[in-house]
């Protein structure tokens, strides 16, 4: 797909980050449920509860299954294509690692039937049990090579790993060789504890957090450098990134144990990693393509929950970027890191 000789306002616009939950969860195929196995209970409207350990972990709309309701819903964001992940909490890193292969190739072939009824304006990420790398890869090879997805959504730490952990390499190296996309969300962030208000400061607060750290791994463990086509991406912006790269520059100047370990300057790796364009503020995002580079960032909205962004394209549109750099934002980099067929003028 591109767009390239189109204007910027044409609808052509590229969401890379938006969610998925199926509208029922299957039976547990097994002899004893596990307790964190999810349900659907009925809500109010066309809304149902996610139940998870006899708990409502989030009500979600129709929108969250409906294809018909989500195509409705792209133009009015001025989006041509929406790429669609698993609600992160769906990724079950913490269940039995059969458990959660089982509640994962259901979930990514629902989406799968999505991208079907889609017509060629949803993609999807697929969802891997990470917490076993065997079961992980074999998944991950299922959804690239069977479903045709554009590669994966995985969580920014596993069980308390961190992304850029040299345990998870096999898997990175995996996904470099099928070529598959790799988006990295918040996930049962760190430091939850230090938090005060309510539970939805987890999402506002605890995810950046999560994601910077997560990124900053990549970093420090030269994941790009051991990895050098790896496409991988982090939401909300990079998170904390953009705040804690100058200081990661300033201790490898300063600290030989850093430029020992970290092989080339965190300020260059940055710029070699994807971000999605989610962070509600148009001063940030300026500073995040002046941080990471206008080749690197594309639009996401956390669609459709209630803490999305409705209007990625405008508010793209509105921070005042050439036409070029706003083109690169709505689409041409997502076409990119999604591996999607593009002419010579969609590259930076």
């Amino acid at each position: 797909m591109s767009h390239a000789n189109h204007p910027i306002g044409c609808g052509c616009g590229i969401d890379v980050h938006a969610h998925v939950v199926p509208e029922n969860f299957p039976r547990y195929i097994g002899s004893k449920v596990p307790a964190d196995w999810p349900s659907m209970a009925p809500a109010q409207a066309c809304h149902r509860h996610v139940m998870i350990s006899g708990k409502v972990y989030r009500t979600v709309s129709d929108a969250c299954w409906s294809t018909p309701r989500r195509l409705q819903d792209l133009p009015g964001m001025g989006l041509a294509l929406q790429v669609v992940s698993p609600m992160p909490e769906l990724l079950s890193y913490w269940m039995a690692p059969a458990d959660a292969q089982q509640l994962l190739r259901y979930t990514n072939d629902i989406m799968a039937a999505m991208v079907q009824e889609g017509g060629g304006r949803l993609a999807a990420l697929g969802a891997v049990p990470l917490q076993d790398l065997d079961l992980a890869i074999a998944e991950l090879e299922y959804v690239v090579k069977t479903l045709g997805f554009a590669g994966v959504e995985i969580g920014s730490n596993v069980l308390g790993v961190p992304v850029g952990a040299p345990q998870l390499d096999p898997f990175f190296e995996a996904c470099e060789s099928l070529g598959a996309a790799v988006f990295v969300h918040a996930l049962r962030p760190a430091g939850m504890e230090r938090l005060v208000g309510p539970p939805a400061l987890q999402q506002v607060l605890g995810y950046p957090g999560d994601v910077g750290l997560a990124a900053a791994s990549a970093i420090t463990s030269n994941l790009v450098l051991r990895r050098p086509r790896l496409r991988i991406a982090f939401s909300h912006g990079g998170g904390t990134l953009a705040s804690l790269l100058p200081r990661l520059q300033q201790g490898w100047d300063v600290f030989p144990a850093l430029k020992e370990s970290i092989s080339l300057s965190p300020a260059e790796q940055a710029r070699r990693l994807f971000y999605d364009t989610l962070v509600f503020d148009a001063p940030l995002l300026r500073h995040l393509v002046d941080r990471f580079g206008a080749s690197q960032l594309m639009a996401g909205t956390d669609y459709p929950f209630n803490f999305h962004d409705r209007t990625p394209v405008a508010r793209i549109e509105a921070a005042g970027f050439d036409a070029d750099t706003a083109a690169a934002l709505v689409h041409r980099n997502a076409e990119r890191f999604l591996g999607l067929k593009t002419t010579k003028e969609t590259h930076p």
